[in-house]
């Protein structure tokens, strides 16, 4: 955990503008930044930087926040990866609490590993401007049609064809021979010589999310078949392919922006598509498509387009191991380009409108493309027709979501000319198996037990028409509205803490609230009347952000500090609705002109009674609902008491509407 004194720090030092700056080109407008939002596709900026506020704000989309929460929302990092990503950026060293001599030991392993792997790259890059280098290396990327800008951007570079170049510099400069041979850079042989995995190739790096350099690819540019055309880095501490997408830091924003994922088979594949301006483009690196690289493709969108050659090995691989990615809950896409062609040919030979446009008329959904390509092979062969049913029908059951199943159901059971419920059927037992099959792996490698959308059934039992099962509910973030009638009344409220706490409450010598010769802030005042009442919020996202409020209110920080440590809460909910009350909407509405037609302190001493006022008597309201309903189900010997209770709920609801007609 990162102390509080350095996250302050942190905070502090980072300036939204400098920040912003550094992933969208700004321009300045008066006091302000504006540019086009980084988080969905727009012409006319509608994007703004303030400065002097230390927020962002898009009146597009709506995404607002501070520094940290761009980190967090552009880089899809954790609150604790943002602040770290923030510290190094001003020169700020992180320590954190808590920290064991082993944990630490660790850390401090894994980041030798991280800083020899960022040496490596430096020095392949630099090769790359040695004679050999652009003898070699420069002449192919530039045969591949790569230009500099390309070549320096993703850090492309050239291993020297002497084996043992990066070694011997490496030691020289007092890298350790265990950190080069973990990382893979170096091979040590059995009589003690380290060599360089990688000489004699040109050189793609391979990027972590965050944008450290993990890893490599080293093409051969050799004919001779005895050598293998592409090395990669072992599996490390640092690098595992499994868990790698190559070009992920380059593509992650455009691909939360767009909402889609394009995924391609190879280094130069995803190098072509983004010099041609398609930058949502990721490479599995030559290798079968993971679980682990599925969910990292998650983390940023639930839509993928998978690009495949046009040939006949192309239509294979799009039939095979797409079933992960649906199982996964994505929605999958499949484009086949002309016989011939790979994702590299096609973006040197087309200009960047030919190639969207053949995405755009050419994506088809996976599920479709599989049943027209096999309807096609099976023609009116009934029993080739019935192998293709139960074939289908297995890939819809890995779908999670029960309504897209039954969709899928639908339309498959039209273009196979069968009745909806024989689909259905084959689904539900094809379901079935995949769950159980889930169940015993789960049991098998001692995982928790997962959750079902359906539950399993005997293998033995007779089949009948079974609807598509019901998925349940997701958990809901966020702001959790227990009580949808009191949540405006408690914004409302909450708004008055967070914005104007700590403003004096003026209140006239005839008003009830008047006391001779004490002072009461508006946080003093509220918090008191809820005191007095015993009333607490009844949401807990407010109730949480108002206990934080007062917590920092009772050790004397001032507001701009308050609402500083309130919108970079490590907490999400309570940063969420911080951000929701504090980022003003700007909106120009007649209630917000009449409200700029009187100060401030007259609006305060108005309405922040008001507001209370407002608040008890919807609290009353719902009461005396809760006992009208509760009349209708009581025994005779409960109708005096309710009765008594609903009187006495009247009498204090009809109190207050005489105060809040005088207020």
């Amino acid at each position: 955990m990162i102390p509080n004194d350095i996250v302050e720090r942190i905070i502090d030092a980072a300036r939204i503008e400098e920040v912003v700056g550094d992933f969208v080109t700004l321009k300045r407008s008066g006091a302000n930044y504006q540019a086009c939002c980084p988080f969905h596709n727009e012409k006319t900026p509608s994007f703004s930087v303030s400065p002097s506020k230390g927020i962002y704000k898009c009146f597009g989309c709506g995404k607002a926040g501070t520094a940290v929460g761009f980190v967090m929302e552009h880089e899809s990092m954790s609150y604790v990866e943002a602040l770290k990503y923030l510290a190094k950026k001003y020169n700020i060293e992180v320590v954190e609490e808590g920290e064991s001599a082993e944990m630490l030991a660790r850390k401090q392993h894994k980041e030798s590993l991280m800083l020899v792997s960022e040496y490596a790259a430096k020095f392949f890059k630099e090769s790359l401007l040695t004679q050999e280098g652009q003898t070699v290396a420069y002449q192919y990327f530039r045969s591949r049609g790569l230009t500099d800008e390309t070549i320096a951007r993703y850090g492309l570079g050239w291993g020297p064809s002497a084996r043992t170049a990066l070694a011997d510099k490496a030691r020289s400069e007092g890298y350790k021979e265990e950190f080069l041979t973990e990382t893979g850079v170096c091979i040590k042989y059995d009589g003690g010589r380290l060599v360089d995995r990688f000489s004699d190739r040109v050189i793609f790096p391979i990027y972590s999310v965050a944008g450290r350099v993990i890893g490599f690819g080293g093409r051969t540019l050799r004919t001779d078949k005895s050598v293998a055309k592409y090395q990669n880095s072992p599996t490390s501490e640092i690098y595992d392919k499994r868990h790698t997408l190559y070009g992920i830091n380059f593509a992650k924003s455009e691909i939360s922006r767009r909402d889609k994922c394009i995924l391609v088979e190879g280094y130069l594949d995803v190098l072509s598509m983004h010099q041609l301006g398609i930058t949502n483009v990721v490479a599995s690196s030559g290798t079968s498509l993971t679980v682990e690289q599925i969910r990292l493709i998650r983390k940023f969108t639930n839509n993928v387009t998978i690009i495949y050659d046009g040939d006949p090995a192309g239509i294979k691989a799009a039939l095979r191991g797409i079933g992960l990615v649906l199982k996964e809950g994505l929605n999958v896409k499949v484009i086949l380009l002309p016989e011939g062609q790979d994702p590299d040919d096609f973006a040197r030979s087309h200009t960047l409108e030919q190639v969207e446009e053949y995405i755009k008329d050419n994506e088809q959904d996976f599920i479709s493309f599989k049943t027209d390509m096999l309807l096609g092979e099976a023609g009116n062969d009934p029993i080739r027709r019935a192998e293709l049913i139960k074939d289908i029908s297995e890939t819809i059951a890995l779908i999670p979501d029960a309504i897209v199943r039954a969709v899928y159901v639908r339309t498959c059971a039209d273009k196979f000319e069968i009745a909806e419920h024989i689909l259905t059927e084959s689904v539900s037992r094809s379901r079935t198996r995949i769950l159980v099959e889930d169940r015993k792996r789960q049991e098998r490698e001692g995982l928790p037990e997962p959750v079902h959308d359906m539950p399993p059934v005997e293998p033995d039992s007779p089949a009948s028409p079974v609807q598509p099962s019901v998925e349940p509910a997701p958990q809901t973030t966020g702001l959790l509205m227990e009580v949808p009638q009191l949540a405006p009344c408690e914004k409302e409220i909450l708004g008055f803490v967070l914005e104007h706490g700590c403003d004096e409450l003026k209140f006239d010598r005839d008003s009830k609230y008047y006391i001779e010769g004490e002072g009461v802030t508006v946080a003093e005042f509220i918090d008191g009347t809820f005191a007095e009442d015993d009333t607490q919020f009844v949401n807990t996202a407010y109730r949480k952000v108002y206990d934080e409020f007062f917590r920092m209110y009772d050790e004397g920080l001032e507001m701009e500090k308050i609402s500083s440590r309130l919108l970079n809460n490590m907490d999400p909910v309570i940063a969420e609705v911080a951000r929701d009350i504090l980022i003003e909407k700007y909106q120009i509405t007649v209630a917000n002109y009449v409200s700029s037609l009187t100060s401030l302190v007259t609006r305060l001493v108005q309405f922040v009674p008001r507001s209370l006022l407002v608040y008890h008597i919807k609290k009353i309201e719902l009461e005396l609902d809760a006992l009208t309903k509760q009349m209708m189900t009581a025994q005779e010997d409960q109708y005096e008491e309710i009765l008594l209770r609903i009187s006495d709920c009247n009498k204090k609801r009809n109190r207050l509407n005489n105060e809040l007609g005088r207020v």
